[in-house]
């Protein structure tokens, strides 16, 4: 399986249609040996057909690149980067959609200085001249299954469609949307609202009283009448309210200026919704198998 999903490959493709005339395009597939694969007609419809192709299970090819042979996918991703910034504006929507994909499939860009390709020396010296350039870096190590955020996201999403937990559902399809769409305060609302509709919904399968306050229902959570679901021994709550408790700090972390959701940037965003996706990941899991018996 490719490391990136559909959209973020989809934004790719429209950004490299946009930084590429035919010629450059056809130099660009020929040269990765993938161009009887893109049809013909306009560069972004070739565009299309490589997404097409990449997604496909002869996509998986390597080709080679600058950086060394890696899949088309890989490629695809890390020449759309380069796009210059007068790209950037042309295609705003799009460059906000690869971004927001990137996040979601565990990516971040960051600017590293390196030596410069053409070997060309500094006007001050006779040192190698350093340009500044994008990379492509994972936000966690790779050998950690349990940080893949896009497993997280279908094994949630597979956990509550078992149990019935529709309205979580809706929510975390939403913040997902509005995620994608850079929408940063309304993703932030669905996150919160996704938790609080999980807690929720945990609680009264255990028998708490649906009508009480969400306090409530996370005291509940915590006390034996429901196991307890929240681990003291885990600082995962405290009825005391005088040592840490996990539960309450994340809620206040995802719940930081009052009664809305707060202005929020992208970074900020991507923040809540992955450590968002582990939480709710752990506690599905822990009551998939409390359902089970197990």
């Amino acid at each position: 399986m490719s490391d990136f999903n559909s959209m973020t490959l989809m934004a790719a493709g429209e950004m490299i249609a946009e930084m590429s005339t035919q010629t450059a395009f056809s130099s660009l597939t020929l040269g990765w040996g993938v161009d009887e694969f893109c049809g013909s007609g306009s560069v972004a419809s070739k565009a299309i057909e490589m997404v097409r192709f990449a997604r496909s299970s002869m996509g998986g090819r390597s080709v080679p690149t600058v950086n060394g042979n890696c899949d088309l996918s890989r490629a695809m991703i890390e020449h759309a980067i380069t796009a210059s910034e007068q790209s950037k504006r042309n295609k705003p929507d799009v460059w906000l959609r690869l971004l927001a994909g990137l996040k979601m499939d565990g990516f971040t860009l960051v600017e590293e200085e390196v030596p410069d390709p053409m070997g060309r020396s500094s006007i001050f010296d006779d040192a190698p001249r350093v340009i500044t350039q994008t990379v492509l870096r994972r936000m966690l190590p790779e050998d950690v299954p349990e940080t893949d955020f896009r497993e997280a996201t279908s094994e949630i999403e597979a956990l509550l469609g078992r149990h019935g937990l529709g309205a979580a559902k809706g929510h975390l399809d939403q913040a997902i949307q509005n995620f994608s769409q850079g929408n940063w305060s309304s993703a932030n609302a669905m996150i919160r609202d996704f938790y609080q509709e999980l807690l929720d919904k945990i609680a009264e399968y255990f028998g708490c009283d649906p009508k009480v306050s969400d306090d409530a229902k996370r005291q509940y959570l915590a006390d034996t009448k429901s196991g307890p679901f929240l681990l003291h021994e885990y600082n995962e709550w405290e009825n005391d309210r005088g040592k840490p408790a996990y539960v309450l700090g994340l809620w206040a972390r995802l719940h930081p200026h009052g009664s809305h959701p707060g202005l929020s940037d992208e970074e900020d965003c991507a923040f809540r919704f992955q450590i968002i996706l582990i939480t709710a990941r752990i506690f599905l899991r822990r009551f998939d198998k409390r359902v089970r018996g197990q």
